[in-house]
Formats: C-alpha cells, structure tokens, sequence
C-alpha cells in the first residue's frame, strides 16, 4: 500500500483544535450530567425492602367484550429476575429519577456529548487526512479514535431507545481522562508510517481492535455498576438502612439483574471479533516479521484477554459462576486488556514499541 510522504501541517494543527475543543465540550457535558444526577437525587424514593422480595404490578386495562360493559384486569409488571438470588428489583427510572429538571439537564448532557462527539471525529478525520492514512499508528491516534468510538457506541445504544443513560457520566469523565493522557503524555507529531505499520492489515486489525475495546469497555462500566447495585440491594433486603446518597443515586440505575445482563451480553457478542482481531494480528506478523507468533510482549498480552474474557463466558455458563464471581473475573479480563492497551505499549520493549510514545 503506497501512502504520500508529505505531511500537511496546517490539517496536523486543525486536528490538534479540534481535539481540544472536543474536550471542552465533554467537560460542559460531564458537568450536565452531574447536574442531572443532583436534581434527580432530589425527588424521594418511595421504594421500601419489600420490593426486593415482592414483585410490583401494574394495572393494565384489558377490554373485554360482555353485553353490559367492559372488564378491567390487573396484569403483573415483568421484572427481570437477579441472577445470583431470589429477588425481584424493578428497574429504577434511570439518572433524572422521573423529576423534570433533572431529565431537562440530561437531555443536556447527551446533547452536548453528541455535540462533543462530531468535534472529536472532526479532528480524527482531520488527523487522517494530515498524512493521508488511517489514523491510529501511535498511541495519540490510537486514543482519540478509541474514545470516538467509545461515545458513538453509547449514542448508538442510545439511539436505539436502550435504557443506558446511566452510562452517560462515566463515560464522558473517563473519556476526559483518556483524552487529557492522549494530549499530554501520548502525544505524538502528525507522521508517516513505520514500514512494518505500511499494510492493509492496519486498517483491519486495529480498527477491529479499537471497536472491541470500547465495547468492552460499556461491559466493563455495567459490569462495575452491577456490583454496587447488587451489594445495595442485597443490603436492604436484608433489612439494612443505606445512606440517604446511596438510596438515592442506586434506585435510579437499572436493577443488578439488568446490569448483569447488560454486561454479558455485549461481552458475549465482542467475543468473536476479538478472536478475529488476535487471528487478523497473527496473519499481519506472518507478512510483516516472517512469523505468525513469537511471543512479542503485545501478542502475548492480547491472548492473555482473549483467555480471560474466555474464563469469563464459561464461568457464565456454569451454575456455580453466575453473579459476583463472573463479575469480578469480567473486570480482571478487562483490566488484562488495559495492560494490552497501555502498559505493555508504554513500559515493556517489544516489536510493538512503534506502538508507544
């Protein structure tokens, strides 16, 4: 693949402002969405232990054709049932917690993360166009397109009518966090590629990889949600007496049940595109290096992930590995893939240290 060697700067420049102005506009929409959690924290939370044990029902108005009327009959509402015990938690009502401000500021939020996110793709497209290439040769690029993809999958979900605005204020701080690392520690000057870099398998490898990666990231998110909500809940269906703060913020985020599901099921369908994405690798080193496999710091660690969200879906699959435990084994596997990502690229010398900074 023939690439142009020139490198327009002015492009490189536009790239870098738009970045900037990308994370401006994440902090306005983090501090929405903070905004958001304050005024839905405000309404009062009727809901009692009771409900962790006994299912609530909500009337549905049937019609039914007699000679004198119409009958009304109560339908029971469909919870979802918790994974790891015997109780019934309705889902909560979400960040804004039904209260009108508090939705109005997180209409807000989403909005200027979207907004956020058409700047941001707007300085990675123009970071591509600088050089004339894919934009994730180094751990900048890699970083800035990683966190784009992180944001658009959240608004595809939401898109999608998925109750996932939850997700909103976690995402877009650790997204400002990501980003600040990129500019500051990470960044590299708009070039070429290296010529073990110069293949089409870097734009179907890596771009498989950035996608997997923030998916996993979602499932991670859920997935350490779901242990708080579920040690709440177990608390007060123990009759335990959670802070005022506490009650308020976890009875709005979906019950652990839907979390934990929330959490397997993207997890469960990424799966195969990482397999695809060590494969695809493999194949690129056999081109580049002579070699499909040897050991390289980066191919190691990147199987050590596959191993552990292998673990992972089996431990789902086993009576004895549901709840918690599989739980805590998803966040090991996705803190592997955080190693992969930034610590084997940044601190350890191998093939792939045209990766680093």
């Amino acid at each position: 693949m023939t690439l142009a060697a020139a490198t327009n700067e002015n492009l490189a420049e536009i790239s870098n402002v738009l970045i900037y102005s990308a994370m401006a506009v994440y902090t306005l929409a983090f501090l929405a969405h903070i905004t958001e959690w304050i005024f839905g924290s405000r309404s009062k939370v009727g809901r009692t232990a009771a409900a962790l044990t006994t299912p609530r029902t909500a009337a549905v108005k049937v019609q039914v054709k007699q000679a004198g009327g119409t009958a009304v009959l109560d339908k029971p509402k469909v919870i979802t049932r918790s994974a790891p015990g015997e109780r019934n938690v309705p889902d909560g009502p979400g960040a804004a917690g039904g209260t009108v401000k508090g939705d109005l500021y997180g209409r807000i939020a989403v909005s200027l993360t979207a907004l956020a996110l058409v700047i941001q793709a707007g300085g990675v497209v123009a970071r591509a166009m600088s050089v004339r290439r894919v934009p994730w040769s180094n751990m900048y690029e890699f970083s800035i397109t990683f966190t784009t993809v992180v944001v658009g999958a959240y608004l595809v979900f939401l898109l999608a009518k998925k109750n996932v605005r939850w997700l909103g204020l976690p995402l877009v701080g650790t997204v400002l966090i990501d980003l600040g690392i990129a500019t500051t520690v990470l960044y590299t000057d708009s070039d070429q590629l290296a010529p073990a870099l110069d293949s089409y398998w870097l734009i179907i490898h890596v771009s498989t990889a950035i996608f997997c990666g923030a998916v996993f990231y979602l499932g991670a998110v859920g997935t350490l949600l779901y242990l708080f909500k579920d040690s709440y809940e177990k608390k007060v269906g123990a009759d335990g007496k959670p802070s005022a703060f506490a009650t308020s913020v976890m009875e709005r985020l979906p019950s652990a049940a839907t979390l934990d599901k929330f959490s397997y099921r993207i997890n469960a369908a990424v799966f195969p595109l990482w397999t695809f994405t060590i494969i695809a690798g493999a194949i690129w080193a056999g081109d580049a290096w002579g070699r499909y496999w040897g050991w390289d710091p980066k191919e190691v660690w990147a199987f050590i992930t596959w191993v552990a969200y292998a673990c992972y879906l089996h431990a789902r699959a086993t009576a004895g590995w549901k709840g918690r435990k599989a739980a805590v084994l998803a966040l090991i596997a996705f803190a592997c893939w955080l190693i992969n990502y930034y610590g084997v690229n940044i601190f350890v010398d191998g093939l792939h240290s045209y990766a680093g900074i």
